[in-house]
């Protein structure tokens, strides 16, 4: 992608100048005229330049951000174009930059503000259009863009609660892999040669097995390695699958110790999202059919959209979601009792409170827990490689000794 400095001129006779990324100065023409541009000039910014961007280049603190003040300009009366390009303007994402002027060139085109932010889901969800719709219809749209932005918050504390959990123990271990590499492969051969120069003294059983451990490691590294990425590639080719998307998912849930934290995570980010898009105005079956394609797991994904099914057949929420079993007792009988008192979205928020204060409990005792468990691992590995190694050393000093 490059970067080409345009000047034109806006329907309304208004010049206009800025920078865009394109991948030719044609395409860049393209998209200019596509947001109502003409009397166009574009050239290409001096200097070499390479971009590359992953994923939307949208992050949730942006979005967040962004829908709160938008919603405060729009409770302040300001009209939704005159909002829309004041954010993009002073947005310091260019990525994001360009989105919001996308969007408001859509609205001005006769769009309604959903519809225009639906031409970018990378960067709008199906949850954040549907509220929008809800607010644009009911006249809410400040207040549906306030929950929005505290929904947004709640998401991304909860993610961050997640990587946590799964990360911290995966970073020890890849630290652990690297040290005993690291002792297979420059100190225990250096100790060898050592030993070897001593003569033919008879070494010990221990210190014989972790020597051919290192030549086994040594020889055969890349087969090793050719095995390790191949299980990587396995499991990420599984996972594209859906029954091994399932498998894998019904896995995490089932791990000791992590998988119960996991369970906590998906119930508060469940309740959270529905109870948002219930208080919202979005109907049940839709609010469930977004709660399911945001869920993040395939069998919990299943027994929602199981229950969504249910529902349509006239039958209630809270029974579907028992007979799945990945939801809590707690949470099924808290959901029926909203069912029964007509209250089902601020029972569901505090569902989503209390399961929320649970995976903070559950993520600092989880850190906890392993880490000292990792660090008696790594002790442990790492300590017995060293008296192997050592132990000619200490045999040879009582024999001095004697």
């Amino acid at each position: 992608m490059a970067k080409f400095q345009w000047e034109g001129t806006t329907r309304a006779g208004e010049k206009r100048k800025g920078v865009i990324e394109a991948d030719t100065a044609g395409a860049a023409e393209e998209r200019l005229k596509s947001d109502g541009l003409s009397n166009m000039r574009v050239r290409r910014e001096g200097g070499f330049n390479i971009n590359i961007q992953l994923g939307s280049g949208v992050t949730p603190k942006d979005l967040q951000i962004f829908t709160r003040q938008l919603a405060t300009m729009i409770d302040a009366g300001l009209p939704l174009v005159q909002c829309l390009d004041i954010l993009s303007n002073q947005s310091e994402n260019k990525s994001f930059q360009n989105v919001l002027r996308g969007v408001k060139n859509s609205v001005e085109q006769g769009a309604t503000f959903s519809d225009a932010l639906r031409k970018h889901p990378k960067v709008f969800d199906e949850l954040y259009v549907n509220l929008v719709a809800a607010g644009e219809v009911g006249g809410i749209l400040d207040t549906i863009l306030n929950r929005l932005a505290i929904y947004i918050e709640k998401a991304v504390k909860l993610r961050g609660q997640l990587k946590s959990a799964m990360y911290y123990p995966a970073g020890i271990m890849f630290v652990a892999a690297g040290v005993i590499a690291v002792m297979l492969i420059k100190v225990i051969p250096t100790f060898e040669k050592m030993f070897r120069d001593m003569g033919n003294a008879k070494l010990p059983q221990a210190t014989l097995v972790v020597v051919g451990i290192s030549h086994g490691f040594i020889n055969n590294w890349y087969l090793i390695l050719a095995i390790i990425t191949g299980v990587v590639i396995g499991i990420n080719l599984a996972r594209r699958t859906a029954q091994g998307r399932e498998l894998f998912d019904r896995l995490l849930l089932n791990i000791p110790i992590i998988g119960p934290t996991l369970r906590k995570i998906i119930v508060a980010r469940f309740t959270r999202t529905l109870g948002t898009l219930l208080a919202s105005g979005v109907p049940i079956l839709d609010a469930l059919e977004i709660c399911g394609k945001t869920a993040g797991n395939k069998v919990v994904q299943q027994a929602i959209m199981r229950a969504r099914e249910k529902i349509s057949e006239g039958h209630d929420m809270a029974t579907p979601l028992a007979e799945s079993k990945v939801f809590p007792t707690m949470v099924v009988q808290m959901i029926g009792v909203g069912e029964q008192t007509g209250a089902m979205d601020a029972m569901l928020q505090k569902i989503a409170d209390f399961y929320e204060e649970e995976v903070d409990a559950a993520v600092t005792g989880l850190t906890s827990l392993i880490e000292p468990v990792m660090m008696a691992f790594l002790g442990v590995v790492v300590g017995g490689l060293i008296i192997a190694m050592y132990l000619p050393i200490f045999k040879l000093a009582g024999t001095v000794g004697n």
